[in-house]
């Protein structure tokens, strides 16, 4: 049992890798508390129930808050706890896990991912960055990447499809959008230098992968003040069929049509385009986005 018992929120997606793992959260919660921690529950019947419980149970004080799913649920508690100095833990359950693998968390083995949330409830948090979206009057926070052009509206049909269950559903829906995708005109400003260009995708990384391990911006490092800006140029449909597989090994980044900006301020401006940022919708563009430097604080 910890000497250091903490006050958690728990915050589970029932529905997390379309459900096979529904008995994580309570295995997760069963296990804080053998060792001692305070520890509140949250399971709804939909996302936005759950924000809202979460939001509440924030509000009334905790010392860290865990989610139990994938990036979606990693979305949720940045969006609590980015810039509060209170501590996210991740266990990863869902279908990506992408802020998990970038952290070097379990991503594939919730009981090793249970394991080392206890673990690491034991140690100093690790600061790591965030990004800032503001859209519309609102402010949204990110970890991992912000998607802006043909691999927003690939999320945004896989996010409708019930099948295949897995990142293959991520691959399937790549394929049936690439039939009628065509380059969009984008204005994209970057800490004040403005351009304006037709590109396949732009992308905003803080993290190095999306979609289950693609490795989009490989270089891309958590805790360097940075974002990285992921362009790709107008491209037939044949030779971005070509360019996908190397993003699965990261080995795009030499592709002449592939270009790469690091940035601590981004705007991205087009008249067709929407925006996702860790997996869940932003809304159509404009969009600006800011680096916060050691804005989220993570058990690891």
């Amino acid at each position: 049992m910890t000497r250091h018992p903490r006050r958690l929120i728990v915050a589970v997606n029932p529905l997390a890798s379309f459900g096979r793992n529904r008995a994580v959260g309570p295995a997760v919660v069963a296990r804080l508390v053998d060792e001692g921690h305070r520890v509140q529950m949250l399971r709804e019947a939909n996302f936005e129930l759950l924000r809202r419980e979460a939001e509440s149970a924030f509000a009334q004080g905790a010392d860290g808050v865990i989610v139990v799913g994938g990036d979606g649920m990693v979305s949720l508690g940045a969006n609590l706890v980015a810039g509060t100095g209170v501590p996210l833990g991740v266990v990863a359950a869902g279908t990506g896990n992408d802020l998990a693998r970038g952290l070097g968390l379990p991503h594939d083995d919730p009981g090793a991912a249970t394991e080392a949330l206890v673990a690491a409830l034991g140690r100093e948090p690790r600061s790591v960055d965030a990004a800032r979206v503001e859209h519309g009057g609102t402010t949204t926070w990110f970890a991992c990447i912000l998607s802006a052009g043909f691999d927003a509206i690939v999320n945004e049909r896989a996010n409708r499809m019930t099948r295949p269950r897995g990142p293959s559903r991520y691959t399937l829906a790549l394929l049936r959008e690439l039939a009628t995708f065509r380059p969009r005109r984008y204005a994209i400003t970057i800490d004040g230098e403005r351009r304006e260009q037709r590109a396949m995708l732009v992308s905003v990384a803080n993290n190095v992968s999306l979609g289950g391990g693609m490795r989009v911006v490989p270089h891309a490092d958590l805790s360097d003040g940075l974002l990285d800006v992921f362009i790709v140029h107008p491209l037939s449909r044949l030779r971005l069929l070509r360019v996908f597989p190397k993003v699965f090994a990261g080995t795009h980044v030499d592709h002449p049509a592939v270009e790469f900006r690091t940035a601590t301020r981004v705007r991205l401006e087009s008249d067709d385009a929407i925006a996702y940022a860790d997996g869940e919708r932003i809304g159509s563009l404009p969009v600006d986005i800011e680096v916060v430097p050691g804005a989220l604080r993570v058990f690891v």
